[in-house]
């Protein structure tokens, strides 16, 4: 059907609904100037997954669950060991990932090294929208990743029109689909300018039903606002099956988070560090959040042992008081959740006796890791009394435990690997809480405490 043939109707960029006539304010958002003049659904094509999918005739039927072949869905390594690592255990086929981070962070790196080593022998077909064909082989010559006849089996598009991508995907049928990025796809039926909510919405569905109904894997690149998030709609993050965030450090290291996963856990961080080679995986994250010292350490300083996924890291928690500058209080920490922070001061001045309230308060994380796990509260609370009382804390010494607001120190989940992790690293001692399991009492090695009376006691004796 011919464009001029269709019926017209004006649809919200942002919200996608859709009104016969221009309005000024969509009256389902309430956004002002987003109405667009497009073809009505009613009369749409329906996108390429529509016109190349299911055969005339065709009628979807349901089939008992004990009839599924299990094998449909088997993973693929990424040849990454973080990625896979975050992922859960590699790719999940006829899975879609959308991957979010800053500008310049490694997104697009982290994919094309995933292209050249993913262990498939089928095509992947490399969608960019933003580089030309002569950048992405620069980059892939710079990264050393055209050896063994890698690039043969890697397909190059650098287009952000859909129904040019529809071609290619037809024509090569790829196990692996990258589209670099989602703010760059752009479709006729979703309105006349790229990157709106609702042209990544249409975008997206056409490519995520494609390799559904090819058996094939989808990467979404996606930019991140001022914020911190990806940009766009929340609806993009719910049509995809794996949500994964790129976070840096001041240094050169790179942190990928899930923040959501349907075929694994959303606790596991993959870490890497960027060289001329691009992203390596970091054999011992520990290294990372460890400074090396001569002699005492300072006063305000721990080592806390917390899990990051299925992975125990030691890291070092800095903590810095200084009587406050105005009427109230103020907390300085954006590695260490500030209200986290406030909780342990509270339950340091109820149950220790000790003044936080007239001091600002500083947190850091050595490494600038991200920590949010609980076992972190007791190796906290000790830095905050150390900073206070400007007493260190012995050397060789690693802590673990949740902390209550009535001072008790809880059990924690792991704390044999915590306590592994740390003998191996050379400390000494390790402080955490009393084991519910008889067998973890037995192997622990630890010197446990119930509270944190009895937590300072045994640190400071």
């Amino acid at each position: 059907m011919k464009k001029n043939d269709r019926k017209m109707v004006f649809r919200c960029s942002n919200c996608s609904h859709e009104e016969p006539k221009w309005l000024g304010r969509c009256p389902e958002c309430g956004e002002w100037n987003t109405l667009v003049e497009t073809a009505g659904s009613s009369e749409q094509t329906g996108g390429f997954s529509a016109r190349n999918g299911k055969p005339d005739g065709f009628t979807i039927q349901s089939l008992p669950l004990s009839s599924v072949d299990p094998s449909k869905g088997v993973r693929i390594s990424s040849g990454s060991t973080e990625l896979d690592r975050v992922l859960g255990g590699g790719v999940m086929k006829r899975s879609t990932v959308l991957l979010g981070g800053e500008p310049g962070i490694g997104k697009s790196t982290l994919l094309l090294q995933a292209a050249a080593l993913v262990q498939t022998n089928g095509r992947i077909l490399y969608v960019s929208g933003e580089e030309s064909a002569g950048q992405l082989r620069m980059r892939a010559d710079r990264l050393g990743l055209m050896g063994n006849n890698r690039g043969d089996r890697i397909e190059v598009c650098c287009t952000g029109a859909l129904v040019e991508i529809e071609t290619i995907l037809n024509a090569v049928k790829p196990v692996i689909v990258i589209v670099d990025s989602a703010q760059t796809l752009h479709a006729d039926e979703a309105g006349p300018a790229p990157g709106t909510v609702n042209q990544m919405k249409f975008c997206a569905w056409e490519l995520i039903s494609w390799v559904k109904e090819h058996d094939a894997i989808l990467f979404l690149v996606a930019h991140v606002t001022k914020e911190g998030v990806i940009s766009g709609p929340k609806t993009l993050e719910h049509m995809v099956d794996t949500v994964l965030y790129f976070e840096q450090n001041d240094a050169d290291s790179r942190f990928l988070r899930a923040s959501k996963n349907r075929f694994g856990s959303v606790d596991e961080i993959g870490i890497f560090t960027m060289t001329e080679k691009g992203l390596t995986a970091v054999e011992d994250p520990s290294q990372l959040f460890l400074v090396r010292r001569d002699g005492e350490l300072p006063p305000g300083v721990s080592t806390a042992a917390v899990m990051e996924g299925s992975r125990a890291l030691l890291v070092e928690i800095q903590a810095l008081t200084v009587p406050a500058k105005g009427a109230m209080n103020r907390v300085f920490s954006d590695k260490i959740d500030s209200a986290r922070v406030s909780r342990i001061a509270a339950t340091l001045e109820k149950h220790m006796s000790l003044r936080l309230s007239d001091q600002d308060v500083y947190i850091n994380v050595a490494g600038g890791i991200r920590i949010s796990e609980v076992g972190v509260d007791l190796a906290l609370a000790a830095a905050l009394y150390s900073a206070r009382t400007n007493i260190s804390l012995p050397i060789k010494t690693a802590i673990a435990g949740e902390l209550s607001l009535a001072g008790e120190v809880r059990p924690l989940r792991r704390l044999p690997a915590r306590i592994k992790t740390s003998k191996s690293m050379g400390f000494e001692r390790f402080i955490g809480p009393e084991s519910e399991a008889e067998t973890e009492k037995k192997t622990s090695g630890a010197d446990t405490v119930k509270d944190i009376k009895s937590a300072v006691k045994a640190i400071w004796g």
